[in-house]
């Protein structure tokens, strides 16, 4: 029986230090998990190609790489793009010719330098790259999730990023969100990942290119407390508003509601639009992006269900972050894996849940 074994979201590399696999003792929590699998898909966000020039974020990743390379000699690494690694297919998608379907299989010499590196990084194990996503067993799909930020309700800034590139890149008087394959969401959010991905090679990127200005806003909009700047106790006041300003300008539809709960439900009505759009037609749908890892016991089921009954599941995601995966209880503590066997539904693994914030906070 075929095993696969699902990560999503490590972004190796971080400038941060927020990818917890560079911490020894949690890349050998992982390095044990493959000991009995066929075959790892890592599904997005690999790298953090957001957070620096390429040749430093691969070279701050090899050791990692190396050291699942060498743990799965002889069998297969699927590497899957997402957002903030989309330059490992993007210069394979600018050259092909035919129309993108749900699984392209590339190899990496084909793909990109970047794929190309982090096979070569990868060796023994042989390496082949997915896009935008696989079908990993009968009735069984995965990809990043990243086509979701088209649907997203939940304003963050790669979210109106988007919707201005839609605008722009759709014809014929549609819709900036009107996508119904591939190659439409990748018109809108191409152009987006292709700037940002510049911007960090000049090593000076911005805080909303490396991702920290979504966070400090996140904070800043759901502090409580009168002893707070005064900038900080009006933005609270003044989002709701933005937010309508935001939909009167046809970049909607968004909503002012900030809570976790929130940013759940929108996750999972975002990835079954993507899901009925794309005709996906799966039992069961596996995505990351989010970092939101699910279904838990503790979820209402029919949320992780689409209209079609196709269920989703989210593996999580391999980064810290003190605001959103304070404790092991939180949905977003890294460490989520999915296992999946043939004729089995996928199964959820939390393989950092005996692990603490100490242990696995920022090296840096």
């Amino acid at each position: 029986m075929a095993r696969t074994l699902l990560v999503s979201d490590l972004h190796l590399g971080s400038r941060w230090g927020s990818d917890v696999l560079r911490r020894e003792e949690t890349l050998a929590i992982l390095l044990d998990a493959l000991a009995d699998v066929d075959r790892l898909v890592l599904l997005g966000d690999t790298l953090e190609l957001r957070q620096g020039d390429v040749p430093s974020v691969l070279e701050r990743a090899r050791p990692v790489l190396e050291r699942i390379g060498e743990r799965l000699a002889g069998r297969v690494v699927v590497l899957v793009a997402g957002n903030h690694d989309h330059a490992l297919v993007d210069g394979w998608l600018q050259r092909r010719s035919e129309p993108l379907g749900l699984d392209e299989r590339i190899a990496p010499a084909q793909a990109s330098f970047i794929a190309q590196a982090c096979a070569s990084m990868l060796a023994p194990a042989a390496v082949e790259l997915a896009y935008p996503g696989l079908w990993v067993a009968d009735g069984v799909y995965a990809t990043h999730g990243h086509y979701l930020d088209l649907h997203m309700t939940m304003p963050t800034i790669e979210r109106l990023a988007v919707a201005v590139s839609g605008r722009l890149a759709l014809a014929g008087g549609r819709r900036w969100d009107d996508a119904h394959c591939p190659d439409d969401y990748e018109a809108v959010v191409a152009p987006v990942y292709a700037w940002v991905h510049a911007a960090a090679q000049s090593g000076r990127a911005s805080d909303a290119v490396e991702g920290g200005r979504t966070v400090r806003a996140w904070d800043a909009l759901r502090a409580s407390g009168g002893t707070r700047p005064l900038r900080s106790r009006v933005l609270p006041l003044a989002f709701p508003w933005a937010v309508r300003a935001a939909n009167a300008a046809g970049l909607g539809p968004l909503r002012s509601e900030l809570s976790t709960a929130e940013l759940r439900r929108a996750g999972l009505r975002a990835m079954s639009e993507v899901v009925e759009r794309l005709a996906i037609d799966a039992r069961h749908v596996i995505f990351g992006h989010t970092h939101r890892a699910g279904p838990l016991p503790a979820d209402e089921p029919a949320e992780w269900l689409t209209p079609n009954s196709t269920r989703l599941h989210n593996a999580g995601s391999w980064v810290f972050s003190a605001t959103f995966s304070s404790e092991p209880a939180s949905p977003y503590w890294p460490g989520g894996a999915v296992l999946v066997e043939d004729g089995e539904p996928p199964l959820l693994r939390a393989l950092l849940a005996q692990r603490t914030a100490v242990q696995l906070g920022s090296t840096h």
